[in-house]
């Protein structure tokens, strides 16, 4: 077992989203997205063999799907499964920040 502190996660942005990468092996990867109220974040190309999920750990976001066009709105406390191969984006539509929590696997 291994604790990764929030200090020692590999920070990135993408547009004005802030990337925090906990982990990354060749079965599973974690990490957080946050995003202040109105912004929203880079597109992800999707996985080409793996599924990640989204979980709302903080505010209220829609998650845009680039190809199909089609949203999906999370609250605090949600979880969407994002498919194989599917773009997405995060806006925050809410009057706080956001915080999102991610974790995929297996490791394209």
């Amino acid at each position: 077992m291994q604790i990764i502190r929030k200090s020692d996660a590999k920070v990135s942005l993408d547009g004005p989203e802030v990337v925090r990468e906990y982990c990354r092996t060749d079965k599973i990867w974690f990490g957080t997205s946050e995003l202040l109220p109105g912004q929203t974040g880079g597109v992800d190309p999707g996985h080409p063999i793996s599924h990640e999920t989204f979980f709302a750990s903080k505010g209220h976001v829609i998650v845009r799907n680039t190809k199909t066009g089609d949203c999906y709105e999370l609250h605090q406390g949600d979880l969407l499964l994002i498919e194989e191969g599917e773009p997405h984006e995060l806006t925050n539509i809410g009057t706080e920040p956001a915080l999102i929590s991610w974790c995929g696997g297996p490791v394209d």
